[in-house]
């Protein structure tokens, strides 16, 4: 049976096992939830959902290093893309 030992620093190293059984990775959340089984307390661990992203996280991979933001640019860049799109069309 897998065991963890706490640290003076309330802290626990997860068995490899355990992990891989549970899907974590470092850094994931997981909840604990108290339950009275036949009279004794158990403690059931459940990796927390992850949230899912949002539209803009999913374009996290576009931004780059010195672009610019602004509504202005933003603007411009979907223009260039329309003019391009009509001009691929008729081409």
């Amino acid at each position: 049976m897998p065991t963890l030992k706490v640290t003076s620093k309330r802290q626990a190293t997860f068995p490899a096992e355990t992990c891989e059984s549970l899907r974590l990775k470092p850094g994931d959340v997981i909840d604990l939830e108290r339950r009275i089984e036949k009279g004794e307390t158990v403690w059931v661990l459940r990796p927390r959902a992850k949230p899912k992203r949002t539209w803009t996280a999913r374009l996290a991979h576009r931004v780059k290093p010195g672009m610019d933001h602004s509504l202005e640019a933003i603007r411009a860049s979907i223009a260039a893309g329309r003019k391009k799109e009509e001009r691929d069309r008729w081409a």
